[in-house]
């Protein structure tokens, strides 16, 4: 039996879908691509980061790009954040309403995505949040490495329960479970989503999950049927961590998802032909 439904809460990740791309996105196709998903009307806009340039070449102009949106009011703007100091300037900008940061369960990645350990990521999540509160922003916990590990690590349900009841006492409230090298399955989907939220009512759990081209309707099914109401997508799929090296998986396809929610009688708050118009702009920003 389906749970009870909740509003549906879109998360459009055009930041996640161009973030690997090598050759250099002009800013101005940036900024009318952005605009163009402003107007469709989705919750979240996870638009851009605040991370070394170094790490992240493509996200260099996220400040230009960001004084150039036109905001709508519909649209929530999420940042993304690696350290303190990013998640510092992040917060000074109005526009801005959610900072992500990636917290990884698997000391291998979390090394390899922002260049420290588990432990010391941890105590950066607590100052992130007690920024957030006195900035006014609200912060969103991905948790990486969810549903698996390719690097060798220990994984298990437990591990990642356990994270996730350390980062609830520190007062996460926002928390993504993220399916980074698309290693999740629909029972593990169901399993460690159901578990959790059951667990923890009051916190607001959603789902960034990767995947194949041939496996996101299992994904998507079992979460949707296990309740889950707040979706990461990209449009068309694109992208994927850059530091997860793996090619084949990308991001749920945001038309795919639509399509499913539709076809499960969900009342979407988007806006059709403004849609259809980013769909038809992304093949020349991911040409």
């Amino acid at each position: 039996m389906v749970p009870e439904a909740k509003n549906i809460k879109l998360i459009e990740c055009p930041r996640d879908a161009m973030q690997g791309i090598s050759a250099f996105i002009p800013t101005q196709d940036k900024i009318d691509y952005l605009n163009l998903l402003l107007q469709a009307g989705f919750d979240v806009l996870d638009f851009g980061s605040f991370v070394s340039p170094k790490a992240i070449p493509q996200m260099a102009d996220t400040r230009e790009v960001l004084a150039k949106l036109e905001l709508n009011g519909n649209t929530s703007l999420l940042a993304i954040i690696a350290n303190f100091r990013g998640a510092m300037e992040a917060s000074q900008f109005d526009e801005i309403t959610y900072l992500g940061y990636p917290f990884s369960i698997s000391e291998t990645f979390q090394r390899r995505n922002t260049n420290t350990s588990i432990q010391s990521s941890a105590h950066l999540v607590s100052d992130v949040l007690e920024l957030c509160d006195k900035a006014g922003k609200q912060a969103v916990i991905y948790l990486s490495m969810a549903f698996g590990n390719p690097y060798g690590d220990e994984w298990n349900l437990e591990i990642a329960e356990h994270w996730v009841n350390k980062l609830i006492s520190k007062g996460a409230k926002i928390i993504s479970l993220s399916d980074t090298t698309g290693t999740a399955t629909p029972e593990s989907i169901s399993e460690l989503y159901g578990g959790l939220s059951t667990s923890h009512p009051k916190v607001e759990f959603g789902l960034h999950l990767h995947s194949t081209p041939d496996s996101w309707y299992e994904k998507v099914d079992a979460a949707y049927k296990t309740g889950c109401r707040r979706f990461d997508s990209a449009l068309k799929g694109f992208g994927g961590c850059p530091m997860a090296e793996d090619k084949l998986t990308g991001n749920i396809a945001t038309e795919n998802l639509i399509s499913y929610l539709h076809n499960h009688g969900e009342n979407l708050r988007i806006n059709s032909s403004r849609f259809q118009k980013a769909m038809e702009f992304s093949s020349r920003i991911f040409a």
